[in-house]
């Protein structure tokens, strides 16, 4: 499947180094560019995207503004975030609005290549430095333990099921998983569903064959 992506920044710069990447990959076509989210949020309309990577910090609409009204709009755009920055303030309003995922400029290119794909897919990705953030908010002095739903949607994840068919199975809706996949992901130490699982086996939390 090619993903179809929208480059969302206010440098100019950043964006020809961002197309520039992906228009050398045959599983990528970039369909449009935006210098603000008010930009960004017109394009996604028409052109709709399937994975929009999106700056936060711009003039005129900010990203966190516009992560939220696209996801109210009903798109069916994944947004990944792209920025320089991993501060509380800008990771957990942008996570909160709806983003899926959330990189640091600095990323290798082919970490960048492959958290777009599994934004695509609906699946979270987050830089080492946010998954640390996350888990400073939500863990408790002592190794928070996974709560009930946590262990279902992580069993669903290891057996194979998307983000999409673990709301079908739990009667919850796709936002909710990937709510529930942050919190384990904070909760264990990882930053994607890969790693979560396997540090689930590796601790007992999944057994094979049964949780």
């Amino acid at each position: 499947m090619t993903v179809r992506l929208l480059i969302v920044d206010d440098h100019p710069v950043v964006r020809d180094g961002l197309r520039g990447m992906f228009t050398g990959d045959p599983g990528f076509e970039v369909v449009g560019e935006a210098g603000d989210g008010g930009e960004a949020l017109a394009l996604a309309a028409s052109l709709r995207p399937d994975v929009v990577l999106m700056d936060l910090r711009m003039p005129g609409m900010d990203g966190v503004t516009a992560i939220g009204r696209l996801a109210r709009s009903g798109s069916p755009a994944k947004v990944l975030v792209l920025t320089t920055y991993d501060t509380d303030a800008d990771v957990l309003p942008a996570i909160e609005a709806g983003a899926t995922g959330y990189l640091l400029k600095d990323a290798p290119r082919e970490d960048l290549v492959r958290a777009v794909r599994a934004a695509a897919r609906g699946e979270s990705v987050l830089a080492p430095s946010v998954a640390g953030r996350l888990m400073g908010r939500l863990r408790a002095p002592a190794e928070e333990p996974l709560s009930q739903r946590e262990l279902e949607v992580l069993t669903l994840v290891a057996r194979g099921s998307s983000n999409r068919e673990a709301a079908s199975r739990l009667f919850i809706s796709e936002a909710t998983v990937k709510t529930h996949l942050l919190h384990v992901y904070a909760k264990l130490g990882v930053n994607d569903r890969a790693a979560a699982v396997a540090v689930a086996y590796d601790r007992g939390l999944l057994t094979p064959g049964g949780r």
